[in-house]
């Protein structure tokens, strides 16, 4: 009779603490790790990894999968790419508390921040809850290959208070504010492992209108921190502009010296904050210098957008041609695309900016016009590429005015080409400011939004990314350790939301593991999937180099395919791991 119900034989195992990896051996039962290094005993089944890698599972805190989490079980993308956990909830949009006469309002939030198509959402999801504690309980019904964990969002808690009140620049009252901080405790106390909220210009709903933690102030937003402290444990995020005046460091600082409890931020060099990156850092480690538990929430590369012309953003998308063409079935737009006449047309055009809207007319200006920093995705395409790369830079080699280049790289390969524009994190057109920041334990890997930016970002595959590039290709500048790596992905960004369970391969801790072929590991090239309900878009983005990965002892996926199992669930509140004897 076998000892374990799995072991995973003579791989190189990087155990996510940071310590020099070795081979070994690591042995599996009930879900759990049983042993790690010499196993003795034998498994009900056996798999060699010999030249493999041996890490945890992934975990990543930032995928605003709240919707999708209600009907799919495979939670791809993330789950292709190594993930076995992953955190939603996040930027203060989400689906619970909602009344009845919120859902559209909900959805239209969601599909303006997280460019989630609102048809998808509204054929997807099923309502069959109004609180939160209840949203869980329907989270909790539905078996998946990952585990799920969740925050309590502030725009449906004002929603849920303010009802038909909720609108920009709207003040609480005292009363509004203590019934919104009951909901996040309860909350918290059903499970949710933290609160969010979004203070940014780049974030409205469909309507344009700004996100409704965007105006809120410092005291509400402070109130609801506390009910986190009453509850005892939570993360409390954000993503802001960081707008001087609003003196964000300072409240957070105040916050988590107040109730213990980490406060984290999305830490991005962008056009839309006031505070240089650097300056955020250096903010952040004052206040942590006095007692405060600040984290940042880095990503890992420029937070490009892709653009393609059945994406939601590309660079002619307010030129009068494209107007005209915009609602056209895909066929009919393809043809126009491809008309030389068409082309020359809309090449002969200005932008129109007519009806963008004061605070973000820079951002799309920026995106219509910034040449010099796009680039297109071809056969050798790196994400960190250089000036030379860039559509203006090959626009003028190639004789052809940038514009013109561009429009032909869209229509490549039957208009299906693509363009990567990384709008934020590349004001220095190389991605060398993040080295010294993945070796800080300040930040956290994340920002990945795998279920979201469906039409724009393909970012679910920031872990692969980690491996490609930053431990093994990096041309521009020094690589980081496959052992701070594993550590970054796994235990640091577990350990911030109190999932202690997860993370590391030591015996008593979850059988989240991922075998790896690091010589194979391989981003694919992306493309436009309507694979969401009603026929709902998304970018997705595969990757080779993964042998297996194992959620709570069961193989969920063998070279990059999913087996069907389902063995994750909802996580509810910090998670412990208690350590086993070493099993017989």
């Amino acid at each position: 009779m076998a000892n374990f119900d799995l072991v995973i034989r003579g791989g190189t195992i990087v155990d996510g603490t940071g310590e020099t990896r070795f081979t070994g051996d690591v042995a599996i039962k009930d879900g759990l790790i049983a042993q790690v290094g010499e196993v003795t005993g034998s498994g009900a089944e056996e798999i060699d990894a010999s030249g493999k890698v041996v890490t945890p599972g992934f975990v990543d805190i930032h995928t605003h999968y709240d919707g999708q989490a209600t009907w799919d079980q495979e939670m791809a993308p993330s789950s292709w790419h190594g993930v076995t956990t992953v955190v939603m909830g996040n930027c203060g949009v989400g689906f619970a508390p909602a009344k009845p006469d919120k859902h559209e309002w909900l959805i239209q939030l969601m599909e303006g921040v997280e460019d989630i198509p609102g048809t998808a959402l509204a054929e997807g999801i099923t309502w069959n809850w109004e609180t939160f504690p209840e949203y869980l309980d329907e989270l909790d019904k539905m078996p998946r290959a990952v585990d799920v964990g969740t925050h309590v969002p502030h725009g449906a808690v004002r929603a849920y208070v303010l009802g038909d009140r909720e609108e920009p620049g709207v003040v609480p009252t005292e009363d509004e504010i203590a019934q919104m901080a009951q909901i996040v405790e309860d909350g918290v106390r059903a499970g949710a492992l933290g609160f969010s909220t979004s203070r940014t210009v780049l974030h409205k709903d469909v309507n344009g209108v700004l996100v409704p933690g965007t105006t809120a102030q410092a005291d509400e937003l402070v109130e609801l921190g506390r009910a986190m402290g009453r509850a005892g444990h939570g993360v409390f995020e954000m993503a802001s502009d960081l707008r001087r005046e609003w003196n964000e460091f300072e409240w957070m600082g105040n916050l988590s010296r107040e109730t213990g409890l980490p406060v984290t931020f999305a830490a991005l060099q962008s056009i839309a904050k006031e505070l240089p990156l650097d300056e955020q850092i250096q903010t952040m480690r004052a206040e942590n210098d006095n007692g405060a538990n600040i984290v940042a929430q880095i990503a890992l590369r420029g937070n490009g957008i892709i653009m393609a012309w059945q994406g939601t953003v590309n660079p002619f998308m307010l030129r009068p041609s494209w107007q005209d063409i915009a609602e056209l079935s895909w066929e009919e737009q393809k043809a126009k695309l491809l008309d030389p006449a068409f082309k020359a047309k809309l090449l002969s055009e200005e932008n129109d900016y007519s009806e963008v809207a004061e605070d973000t007319k820079d951002v799309i200006m920026f995106v219509t016009n910034a040449w010099g920093m796009m680039f297109e995705m071809d056969d050798s395409f790196d994400y960190e590429p250089t000036h030379e790369e860039s559509v203006l830079a090959r626009g003028q080699k190639a004789g052809v005015e940038p514009q013109e280049y561009a429009y032909d790289m869209l229509c490549r390969d039957d208009a299906s080409g693509f363009i990567y524009f990384p709008i934020l994190n590349y004001a220095d057109g190389d991605l060398e400011f993040l080295h010294p920041l993945q070796h800080s334990d300040d930040t956290v890997n994340s920002l990945s939004d795998g279920g979201a930016h469906c039409g724009t970002i393909c970012d679910a595959a920031s872990p692969t990314f980690m491996l490609q590039h930053w431990v093994r290709d990096r041309k521009r500048g020094d690589t980081i350790s496959l052992e701070n790596a594993i550590k970054r992905q796994c235990s640091d960004t577990a350990r911030l939301y109190g999932l202690e369970d997860r993370g590391i391969l030591a015996p008593g801790y979850l059988a989240d593991l991922n075998i790896i072929d690091m010589d194979q590991i391989k981003l694919g090239k992306p493309w436009l999937a309507f694979d969401l309900p009603a026929g709902g878009r998304r970018l997705l983005q595969r990757a080779d180099g993964y042998v297996c990965t194992i959620k709570n002892g069961t193989v969920t996926f063998r070279d990059g395919e999913w087996t069907g199992a389902t063995p994750g669930g909802l996580i509810r509140g910090p998670q412990r791991a208690e350590m086993l004897e070493a099993a017989e």
